[in-house]
């Protein structure tokens, strides 16, 4: 396989993946795919090559989703290649567990890289020779200057920088000092390594920026072999040149940055891939910091990396998310040049959609209130066939027990019902899903006066169906048969934040302070019997409350299920209005 895959024969985790034929006039486009067009048309390039580029420090989250779908899908509709290449030229931050979770992440998404893995530390030994060639061309000094003083030097917007005191030294003493650092035979924190630019430059990022810093740290993949580590801003434009990309597409905030890209590629003179920058995903309720997801982590805020309030892929994956839901996200906020913040909404809309098609069907009843048919055979059950998933006809039919006494959820029963509920209340017919008309006749109450429990009769004409002479209900209910009920333990995620921009506080306050303590209630839930045995990962529509998912540490004597997103209840919509009103 040298490429992308064909569209029509190909898919991964259902998700149809690539073409290998260019795109035409009719596919999706934006500025990015516009000027890609446009270079394959005047000649720039002759085929094109993306990459996914992530730093092995954190594990990957939604707005990487949306920088994968980018590069891969536009390699996928030009019919190009597509890299998963790790920048790991930090070794004080990165981990083989998380090029790990990034490998499993990206791979979930549905992307392909085929045989193009690679990694930044593999080049070093080159990255090394081309900085020898710039000390050789007068274009890079060893500099003595701490990390402190080179940012007291470096000037500001309206104030240029001052020269380094070595910035003068010579190419002989230079090279030297440059092969003792890699030696070892200087402290950390020494010496640098800086680009002989400009120090008035208005872009700050070309004023003599740093290519190496001595750090005496193992590397995950390279051990102690370097004691010099290669910065970010002189390693990137590298890569993309070793690998042979044409299109190196950024988040918007190395925009500043592609100046001193190009300048290391030209002074070089290697070749030089084509950057173009799009605005990165933020998405209300949540936060996009790799910085902020290990305070939140370390600060037992959240339970690890991969709790499902956290927006990481891998917390997505546990709480439910799909990756078809994830990448019609991405279609539908489309590529744009100005940062934005999108409603989470949006993406809760996509995960309904998907799930609605692909969840099979169950009862589930979180606040159980129980419920006696009267008329009902005591010894009697019944079995009835229930459509596993309406919008599927592949999906079958299950059992489901059916019997004298049963649970519905507290919120279906009013005494003394206000307007427009239409669900259960003293001498009111509901329908029960998929049974029987039931009436409530009696209201049993315990010493304090709470609802206990509810005596009704049943309507046996009225089996799965509606009533014969005709009478109509309002309501329709969920239930579960109480003694073949399933106790399971129910997460209800909520959003992390109580505000859209977490940032928004008062003065003295941080993000922090806006964290939602309801963010994860756990309770007990009461689902039908065809769950048992169900397996981590299994998505499940709890009717009328959701959509659920089987978490990874359920056991067979203890299911455990994530809400992964809500339904719309509009009753609930009415209450809370009518609560506004008083």
């Amino acid at each position: 396989m040298s490429g992308c895959e064909e569209k029509e024969s190909i898919t991964k985790n259902n998700i149809p993946i690539c073409a290998n034929e260019p795109a035409d006039a009719d596919s999706p486009t934006d500025f990015i795919r516009e000027a890609i067009k446009k270079d394959l048309a005047e000649g720039r390039f002759n085929r094109v090559h993306t990459r996914f580029p992530p730093e092995p420090n954190a594990y990957l989250h939604i707005g990487h989703a949306k920088a994968i779908w980018i590069d891969y899908g536009i390699a996928c509709e030009f019919g190009g290649l597509f890299n998963l290449r790790f920048d790991d030229t930090n070794p004080l931050k990165e981990e083989q567990e998380f090029v790990d979770a990034i490998l499993e992440d990206v791979r979930w998404l549905g992307a392909d890289w085929d045989d193009r893995l690679f990694f930044a530390s593999d080049y070093f030994d080159q990255m090394y020779d081309w900085a020898v060639d710039l000390i050789k061309k007068g274009k890079a000094y060893v500099c003595d200057l701490s990390a402190e003083e080179v940012s007291k030097t470096r000037g500001t917007l309206t104030q240029p920088g001052i020269d380094s005191p070595y910035r003068n030294r010579n190419m002989e003493e230079n090279l030297d000092l440059f092969h003792r650092m890699r030696a070892g035979e200087f402290p950390d924190g020494a010496r640098t390594l800086r680009a002989k630019i400009d120090m008035a430059s208005p872009n700050l990022n070309l004023r003599d920026p740093v290519m190496y810093r001595i750090r005496h740290a193992g590397h995950h993949r390279q051990g102690d072999k370097w004691c010099i580590y290669p910065a970010y801003d002189w390693a990137h434009g590298l890569e993309d040149s070793i690998e042979g990309i044409t299109h190196s597409l950024c988040s918007l905030e190395y925009e500043n940055h592609r100046p001193l890209y190009d300048w290391f590629l030209d002074e070089l003179g290697i070749y030089h891939p084509r950057q173009i920058e799009f605005a990165r995903l933020n998405l209300s309720y949540t936060v996009m910091s790799k910085r902020r997801f290990v305070e939140l982590v370390n600060g037992s805020y959240v339970d690890g990396y991969e709790d499902p309030r956290l927006c990481t892929l891998a917390g997505l994956r546990r709480r439910g998310y799909t990756p078809q839901a994830i990448r019609e996200f991405c279609r539908r906020i489309g590529v744009a040049k100005t940062d934005s913040v999108v409603d989470v909404a949006v993406l809760e809309d996509c995960v309904r959609e998907d799930l609605n098609k692909r969840a099979n069907r169950v009862m589930a009843v979180m606040d159980p209130l129980k419920v006696v048919l009267l008329n009902y055979p005591e010894d009697t059950v019944e079995e009835l066939d229930l459509i596993n998933n309406p919008e599927d006809p592949e999906a079958g039919t299950r059992k489901v027990p059916f019997a004298r006494e049963l649970f519905i959820e507290q919120d279906d029963f009013r005494e003394v019902p206000p307007p427009k509920f239409f669900r259960l209340a003293p001498g009111r017919e509901v329908r029960l899903r998929n049974a029987y008309f039931i009436k409530c006749v009696d209201v049993i109450k315990d010493e304090n006066g709470k609802v206990v429990e509810l005596h009704c009769t049943y309507d046996p004409a009225t089996r799965g169906g509606d009533a014969p002479d005709g009478r109509k209900v309002k309501a329709t209910l969920h239930w579960v048969s109480a003694k073949h009920a399933v106790a399971a333990e129910a997460r209800l995620y909520n959003h992390l934040f109580t505000k859209p921009v977490p940032d928004d506080v008062e003065e003295g306050e941080s993000y922090l302070s806006n964290l939602n303590p309801d963010s994860l209630i756990v309770s007990t839930c009461y689902v039908e019997p065809s769950v048992i045995g169900a397996k981590p990962g299994t998505r499940y529509q709890f009717e009328r409350q959701g959509y659920f998912c089987v978490d990874r540490n359920s056991t067979e004597k203890k299911l455990c299920f994530n809400r992964t997103v809500t339904l719309r209840d509009s009753w609930s919509k009415i209450e809370k209005a009518m609560k506004k009103k008083a």
